[in-house]
């Protein structure tokens, strides 16, 4: 399983920061390297984790499957894209895995992903409407399980859960820890292409839904 990422902290899009060359040269030869390695160790199986940047700029509101051309716009979803296409002609049963935003629960001593968010919203500041899809870390650690086990299994898959407005998020989370920020306005469903997940379904991939969001924001409130 290949999920290593040299990035600007706290950035994939735009992960490159001034240093262009250097982030194709460590994500993207790097992992050809690895590849090579993984072959002339003997390895059957390589599950690569990569992202839905590789769809790029389709229009809002389309639905992304795996069938649909790649047409990447930012140097992030070139790089994956690239590797994707190494690991499919690299001679090994290759699973790309094309995930979503994800989220889990705290880990000690780190940051969470809406740390700063919800330190925004509970000192009161005006926050930007947003949207967008999700998946929790277990449900993206169970699709890559079943992309290392299945017997032959699709070369791509995407991993997705829900859609989150973050005006729901930032809901959802008062009314746990009593907080009184400034909800924003909401975001616009139809600006999301949601990616379609039907052919990880159909290995038996059962994401957690809200009800995952509920219990990891639950688990931040307590810290």
């Amino acid at each position: 399983m290949h999920a290593a990422f040299h990035h600007v902290p706290g950035r994939y899009r735009g992960g490159e920061g001034d240093d262009p060359e250097g982030f194709r040269r460590r994500n993207l030869d790097g992992t050809l390297r690895l590849f090579d390695a993984a072959r002339a160790a003997g390895l059957s199986r390589v599950v690569f984790l990569s992202t839905r940047a590789v769809y790029g700029d389709y229009p809002p509101g389309t639905r992304l499957t795996e069938d649909l051309p790649p047409r990447p716009d930012t140097l992030y979803g070139d790089v994956k894209l690239a590797a994707e296409q190494a690991l499919a002609a690299a001679g090994l049963t290759g699973v790309s895995l094309r995930a979503t935003g994800v989220y889990g629960p705290p880990v000690p001593g780190r940051p969470h992903k809406w740390q700063n968010l919800f330190g925004a919203f509970g000192r009161g500041e005006t926050l930007s409407p947003r949207i967008a899809t999700e998946v929790h870390a277990s449900d993206l650690a169970a699709a890559v399980r079943l992309a290392l086990t299945v017997p032959q299994p699709p070369p791509l898959l995407n991993v997705s859960d829900i859609v989150l407005d973050r005006r729901d998020l930032l809901r959802r989370y008062a009314d746990l820890t009593g907080g009184h920020g400034r909800l924003p306005l909401p975001g616009d469903p139809k600006q999301v292409s949601e990616m379609d997940t039907t052919r990880l379904r159909s290995l038996g991939w059962r994401p957690g839904g809200l009800g995952a969001l509920d219990g990891t924001l639950e688990a931040l409130a307590g810290g």
